[in-house]
């Protein structure tokens, strides 16, 4: 993980983003993510529980079998006996194998003999010792490792008694690429495999968006790919808006436009006085030399520089590279404010609610956080906190073993660097302010569509099911899912329909199709589970909406009861109004006729925003899978052609229907084809 400077060298990759406990969850936390449920939802059986690979030596210990049968306490003592005096990780289980909590120690023999002793001192840590039936343990060779390997489990595993940070998405950086002879400026997010110069971390990518726009006109960098930029015989459209300098054509010399990129390098490296010292004095020179539209060009760039500083907020003088970090509590929930400070500039701050109990105090969920935030992120060379955490020295060694440089951690006390912080935790306070207040307008929403609709109770989690198409092409269902703090966006599921016996356009069938995949899966996978856990978010739906009316809803209660869980969930079939206004919506519902709502009912204007959302997110959904087939090619329907080989017959022939022209001995020719690939081909487009 080597950054200098906000910048991160491309050779070799960081090992984070190679952390397979990356991968197995970047399916389930990205937000506008299209998911194929049958693809998406986790298995149960995959291979999650497993030790996931650290840059360390991790040793197995298993405890035996001494507390088999026993449960709480008694178990917990049982296994204490074979425990050595040395640091590991410990994790707790309940009778169905899931993990409850997980835990580093010093010494795990003293830590978990505490469990055994029954004095407790909070309700969440005796239900958890209640509900533990078995735990696993592994001995690591320092304490240092032992946290490193606990926030790693605790991102993999997501025990319900830990604090857990939600939001895992990788941060965007700025790629200035260092493969091409004329590098282009490109937003970047992922493993940095690509050979170039990396800045950042920036908070979003919108800031990033923003950033290279501005750059754009500063530097005129190319933002176009390699294959564009090699086909070009004439200036593009940015170059004459005068946001590209033209590389592709020769519009500038390549000595002018490397010096470009140096200068934009040196702009995002910290160094932007010199830039715009030097771009001033070409201007004071143009304008000397009568040349005014050169001098327009510089006045221009420095109008842009200034642009980028002035979206950065705060610049402190005194801080080069630093995350700053402040939490604030209050009703029962934590926000965390994240800055993010590299080459002396703002590169955005962003705003984390971890999942903690309310017993926790602050400083307790900051480190439990910390850990796992730099799990997978490039760690700054100093980390700035609004509360002193218990175990801050420990903290520093493994985010240093971690980073492979000195981390030095602290609480300011004085200076620019506490108003950083205390401008961080002002931003915490108002975050979780707007938090609590839309909270609580979802809790008097939910409790009013409880009301409306006859329900026992409010609903914790809302299923709202739409199709997109046209005329039967590239047929999507969609799934999006609300509660009590809104849209789940990690919950949002796409069908892509596969039945060949449902006619084109018949949107019945593809609700059934939907209906019968979604709930045959929870049935098979949580038909037994306990919903009554009032801290997890549920897997089983309290309310579906159908976008539709009667007609779907026949087809939905077709599924339901061929199912068995017709009582188990409410499904309301939403149908658009006379003229397809809003407003006029009519409500299908088991039991009942079907029946409106008041224009102005709080409560119809909440399910017309489900349904929007799920609206959007079908239409988005199609388009993309129809943008995917529209670059489909013929040859990809052929067994044993891949990308080298359809590429070399496409160099070779120039397009597929001409690859479908071609007599066996052409194809023969091409390189890379042999005579069994050529006969392949061949037979493919000629089977009649």
């Amino acid at each position: 993980m080597n950054q200098r400077q906000g910048r991160a060298s491309a050779d070799p990759p960081a090992p984070a983003d190679d952390d397979p406990a990356n991968q197995d969850m970047a399916g389930f936390i990205a937000g506008d993510e299209d998911l194929d449920e049958d693809e998406a939802a986790p298995d149960a059986d995959a291979p999650d529980a497993s030790l996931p690979a650290l840059p360390f030596t991790a040793i197995d210990f298993h405890a035996g079998a001494e507390g088999e049968g026993k449960v709480g306490a008694a178990v917990i003592e049982a296994l204490v006996k074979r425990l050595p005096n040395a640091p590991g990780v410990y994790r707790m289980m309940n009778a169905a194998g899931d993990v409850l909590y997980v835990g580093k120690a010093r010494s795990l023999k003293k830590r978990v003999s505490q469990y055994a002793q029954g004095r407790f001192h909070t309700n969440r840590i005796g239900r958890m010792v209640r509900d533990t039936a078995t735990m696993e343990f592994v001995t690591t060779r320092t304490e240092v490792e032992a946290l490193l390997l606990e926030a790693n489990l605790i991102k993999r595993l997501r025990p319900r008694y830990n604090t857990l940070l939600r939001d895992d998405k990788s941060f965007p950086y700025i790629l200035l690429t260092g493969d091409h002879a004329a590098p282009g400026i490109f937003k970047h997010r992922g493993a940095r495999s690509r050979k170039g110069d990396y800045f950042g971390p920036f908070a979003s990518a919108g800031a990033v968006g923003r950033t290279i726009n501005s750059l754009q006109r500063a530097f005129l960098l190319r933002t176009c790919t390699d294959s564009v930029f090699e086909s070009r015989t004439r200036p593009c459209l940015l170059y004459q808006i005068k946001r590209c300098s033209g590389p592709c054509t020769g519009e500038v010399s390549p000595q002018a436009y490397a010096e470009l990129v140096h200068e934009a390098k040196d702009f995002l490296s910290g160094r932007s006085q010199n830039v715009k010292s030097q771009i001033s004095a070409q201007m004071q020179e143009a304008a000397e030399d009568l040349d005014f539209e050169r001098a327009a060009i510089y006045r221009d760039r420095l109008a842009a520089l200034s642009h980028v500083q002035s979206h950065q907020g705060i610049n402190p003088q005194g801080v080069d590279e630093a995350d700053v970090f402040a939490i604030h509590q209050d009703g029962g929930q934590n926000c965390i404010q994240v800055f993010f400070f590299r080459t002396g500039q703002n590169w955005g701050n962003r705003a984390y609610f971890p999942k903690a109990d309310p017993a926790l105090e602050a400083a307790e969920v900051l480190s439990s956080f910390l850990a796992q935030f730099y799990d997978d992120k490039p760690c700054p060379r100093c980390v700035f906190l609004s509360h002193k955490v218990e175990e801050q020295e420990l903290l520093e060694r493994a985010l240093g073993t971690r980073a492979g440089r000195k981390v030095s951690v602290s609480v300011p006390q004085r200076g620019e660097k506490k108003d950083l912080v205390d401008h961080a935790s002002q931003n915490a306070r108002e975050a979780l302010a707007r938090r609590l207040a839309e909270t609580s307008t979802q809790a008097r929403l939910l409790e009013g569509l409880a009301q409306t609709f006859g329900l026992e109770k409010a609903p914790r989690r809302i299923e709202v099911y739409d199709n997109s198409h046209i005329m039967g092409t590239n047929a999507v269902g969609a799934m999006v899912v609300a509660g009590p703090e809104g849209f789940v966006k990690g919950q949002y599921r796409k069908f892509n329909i596969r039945s060949t016996e449902i006619t084109p356009g018949d949107d019945f069938g593809m609700m059934k199709e939907v209906m019968e995949r979604r709930f045959s899966r929870l049935v098979r996978e949580h038909g037994e589970a306990d919903e009554s856990n009032d801290e997890a978010f549920p897997a089983w739906p309290d309310v579906i909406l159908i976008d539709g009316g009667a007609g779907q809803m026949s087809a939905v209660r077709q599924i339901l009861d061929g199912l068995g869980v017709t009582e188990r969930v409410t499904a309301i079939g939403v149908a658009k109004g006379q003229d397809r206004d809003a407003g006029r919506e009519r409500f299908f519902m088991l039991g009942r006729q079907p029946f409106s709502l008041p224009v102005r009912d709080p409560v119809l204007y909440f399910v017309q925003r489900l349904r929007d959302e799920a609206h959007r997110f079908a239409i988005g959904s199609h388009r993309a899978r129809r943008k995917k087939e529209m670059v489909r090619s013929p040859l990809d329907e052929i067994d044993g052609i891949g990308p080298g080989r359809k590429r070399a017959l496409l160099l070779h022939f120039g397009t597929a229907k001409a690859v479908s022209r071609a007599a066996m001995e052409d194809l023969q020719a091409v390189a890379g084809i042999s005579e069994s690939v050529a006969r392949k081909v061949y037979q493919h487009f000629h089977e009649k």
